[in-house]
């Protein structure tokens, strides 16, 4: 760790600007519909640019198709010699239909305390919070310790396959020199009891694979006998899939929040008994229950065009989801449970992935959110879903999520993540900024 900030260098507010960056970048409609389809991620990586060219940072966007930007810069450090520090946050947003929302999801409204919007949490909050930052350092020639990659990517909410695949894949050299990186999600706190907050630093995350399923059968008029259906085939095998109930599996990184949650709330948590420990912990169970199994979820479905027609085909998608080392468990037993009469395809697959909870990045995490928040404590997370940390491992980076965040103890911060009404309190931002920025002289 380095020793403390000079006191006579020029004084910034590392988050003047945050709360009306994250309103900004709310209201560019970045929305990803997947199948290759979005909303302005150029506009946005343009904004960003823009952004950055005004305090003297060049910036390269790169499009993996017209419109799929992507965009990186180079923000030199104290110790050049130094590896770079990547810094990623996504730009694109998944849908919302205003019909569902008390605002505009795309007005990036502000009232109640909060920045209200699609990407509000996920993640155009650390966009902001990053480049109130950057910005406001780089006005007071404040350099970060070491030097910094910025990279904003497209296509995260579709597997990244239009952005940090497509950047690894085409242009790998821009993130070859880093080896630590930060991200989403993680470093957000949750209320123990009273003042006390656990934070939560990603480290691990789970593997995914966007499969479709497909099945041929005998076409036929609605009203005869049809022992060989598509549809009753599939619906079949979908039913076994979704039904299933995968072991409980304890990884590493669950056996340390556990241990750590376990001193925290003064009760034991044996990780060798999981239907007791998930039974102790109460509101913890809804965010810890998925990341102790394999996942595999039916979410689409699509056969027939007629009534009283027997289609000769049928299709449906699955969300599956596996925890780092139990791949080919997941694998194995989805093939057991599909059967002989469907086919399986991939449609967007990603690793997991899991690194220690030490080293000197994770402690300057913690002393810097330790420095804005005195009653803190700190667990790793394992994440359910993925991130585009999956695509910078691929090249030696090691990932972690750290969006600092304090929340206030009533808001459902993880039903944030894709939900209706998604915001982020004002106070929240400030608070990370002011974090990052600490961090920035320690990492």
């Amino acid at each position: 760790m380095t020793s403390p900030t000079p006191t006579d260098r020029p004084s910034y507010t590392p988050d003047a600007e945050v709360v009306a960056l994250c309103s900004e970048l709310i209201r560019i409609d970045t929305t990803n519909y997947g199948n290759g389809k979005s909303n302005g991620e150029r506009v946005a990586a343009e904004y960003v640019a823009a952004k950055l060219d005004e305090v003297g940072i060049e910036s390269t966007i790169y499009e993996a198709e017209p419109g799929r930007a992507t965009l990186v810069a180079h923000w030199e450090g104290e110790d050049q010699s130094a590896d770079p520090l990547l810094v990623h946050g996504h730009l694109d947003v998944v849908p919302a239909d205003p019909k569902d929302w008390k605002v505009d999801p795309f007005a990036g409204e502000i009232f109640d305390g909060c920045v209200w919007g699609r990407g509000a949490v996920d993640m155009k909050d650390f966009d902001a919070m990053v480049l109130s930052v950057v910005r406001a350092r780089q006005r007071a020639g404040v350099k970060p310790l070491r030097p910094v990659r910025l990279v904003f990517t497209a296509d995260e909410e579709a597997g990244g396959v239009y952005g940090a695949q497509w950047l690894i894949n085409n242009h790998p050299d821009t993130i070859a020199d880093c080896t630590e990186a930060i991200g989403e999600v993680g470093g957000f706190s949750v209320t123990v009891q009273d003042d006390l907050r656990l934070y939560l630093i990603e480290t691990a995350e789970k593997g995914m694979n966007w499969m479709r399923l497909k099945t041929r059968g005998t076409a036929g008029h609605g009203s005869m006998v049809n022992n060989d259906n598509a549809v009753t085939n599939l619906v079949e095998a979908v039913t076994r899939i979704g039904n299933h109930e995968w072991p409980l599996r304890v990884t590493p990184t669950v056996r340390e929040f556990l241990k750590t949650l376990e001193d925290v709330l003064g009760i034991e948590l044996d990780p060798d008994d999981m239907t007791s420990t998930l039974a102790k912990l109460g509101t913890f169970s809804r965010m810890f229950g998925a990341t102790i199994r394999n996942t595999t979820n039916p979410t689409m479905l699509n056969a027939g065009y007629k009534v009283n027609v027997i289609p000769g085909d049928a299709e449906a998608h699955i969300d599956g989801r596996f925890l780092p080392g139990y791949e080919d468990e997941f694998y194995a037993t989805l093939d057991e449970l599909i059967g002989d009469k469907v086919q399986r395809e991939t449609v967007v697959t990603d690793i997991a992935l899991e690194t220690e909870f030490s080293g000197g990045l994770v402690e300057a995490m913690k002393a810097c959110i330790t420095a804005e928040d005195p009653q803190s404590r700190f667990a790793p997370l394992l994440m359910s879903g993925g991130t585009d940390a999956k695509s910078w491992s691929r090249l030696g980076v090691r990932c972690f999520g750290f969006v600092p965040l304090q929340l206030p103890p009533e808001l459902d911060f993880m039903g944030m993540f894709h939900g209706i009404d998604e915001r982020v309190p004002t106070s929240s931002l400030e608070f990370g900024s002011r974090v990052l920025d600490r961090f920035l002289d320690e990492a």
